[in-house]
């Protein structure tokens, strides 16, 4: 599949000056919410990413997303696993499992991103589930920035940025997006135009 001509076609791959969950700036934004709000290519970019994990030899008995941005990714990436969903959202700035959800001793959690950047909306929400006895042994995402290995993929090209996932569990995505990231103080965007906040967290409009 072709992920860079499906953001495209869907307005879903943003060119500006916008600033990100993670504080830092970019030219360049991916809105994943405009591809998965179409259901069957959302199932059929989820069914794509199971049959990577699934040819790896990984078996899980459930997937968990942070929310917001990872609910539709998570949720379709487990109809095409066949296991169950669940999510943790943020309490008072935590990660945090509510709303009846479980997780068992032991249970094989993967956890899905929409978009993986450097990961750290994902490791809060594998320790939010670890802490509660169960084994994270995969991230997924439908697309990530490119500063965290793939499995089965080359080596990532973005530097200056370190991935906060961890390097013995494997991450699965379809396509890397190699799009430059500055730190707010190093931005050369900001001479020209104020960043935007163009995704859920955080953002007021």
């Amino acid at each position: 599949m072709d992920i860079l001509r499906i953001y495209q076609d869907c307005g879903a791959l943003l060119e500006g000056h916008f600033l990100l969950s993670s504080g830092n700036h970019s030219n360049f934004y991916l809105q994943s919410a405009k591809v998965l709000e179409e259901p069957k290519l959302a199932a059929q970019l989820a069914q794509a990413l199971a049959q990577e994990i699934m040819g790896a030899g990984v078996r899980v008995d459930g997937v968990c997303s942070p929310a917001l941005g990872g609910i539709l990714a998570g949720y379709e990436l487990a109809r095409a696993l066949n296991t169950r969903f669940i999510f943790t959202e943020r309490v008072n700035g935590v990660m945090t499992l509510r709303r009846g959800f479980e997780v068992s001793p032991q249970e094989k959690i993967l956890i899905c991103e929409d978009i993986i950047t450097t990961g750290g909306s994902a490791l809060e929400a594998a320790h939010c589930v670890q802490a509660l006895g169960a084994q994270v042994i995969a991230f997924a995402s439908l697309a990530n920035r490119g500063f965290c290995a793939r499995a089965n993929a080359p080596a990532p090209t973005n530097t200056g940025h370190a991935c906060k996932l961890p390097t013995d569990v494997p991450f699965f995505s379809l396509a890397d997006f190699n799009f430059a990231m500055y730190k707010p103080t190093h931005c050369p965007l900001c001479a020209t135009s104020a960043p935007v906040k163009p995704g859920s967290r955080g953002n007021e409009k």
